[in-house]
């Protein structure tokens, strides 16, 4: 059995290599080759992912959070005394900018496990800067 076919039933590939669809917003639109491409990396995680794409594209500093401050909104409204969830704040190193996301199949990678969200081949990755925008 050749790399390219050594499939688990699960959709796991035995080789070392997942490939994933890459979508870019924003301006990550005009950083990347294409809006729309297939990537291909060593590994199965997100993290692997996007070590391997920053290494090969120069877009970390679009996307990824150096400090906590670059993570969080100025000039947002004051959060109430009792927050209704535990809002816990991904670790550092795991954060994305403020107004910047990173999704996996439509849903954003901290609803799902985070930098450490198993990506499978054919999945979409969609990096989004700027997330939101207001006049």
């Amino acid at each position: 059995m050749t790399a390219a076919t050594e499939r688990r039933s699960d959709g796991v590939d035995e080789s070392g290599e997942t490939t994933v669809e890459v979508r870019g917003t924003g301006r990550l639109y005009d950083a990347l080759p294409s809006p729309r491409f297939e990537y291909t990396f060593e590994g199965t995680t997100l993290r692997e992912f996007l070590d391997a794409f920053f290494a090969d594209y120069d877009v970390e500093d679009l996307l990824i959070a150096g400090t906590p401050e670059e993570a969080v909104a100025h000039g947002w409204a004051p959060p109430p005394e009792e927050l209704p969830d535990d809002f816990t704040a991904n670790p550092e190193g795991d954060r994305t900018r403020a107004y910047a996301r990173v999704a996996v199949n439509g849903h954003f990678n901290e609803h799902l496990g985070g930098f450490d969200t198993v990506l499978h081949d054919g999945d979409r990755v969609a990096l989004m800067y700027p997330f939101m925008f207001c006049c």
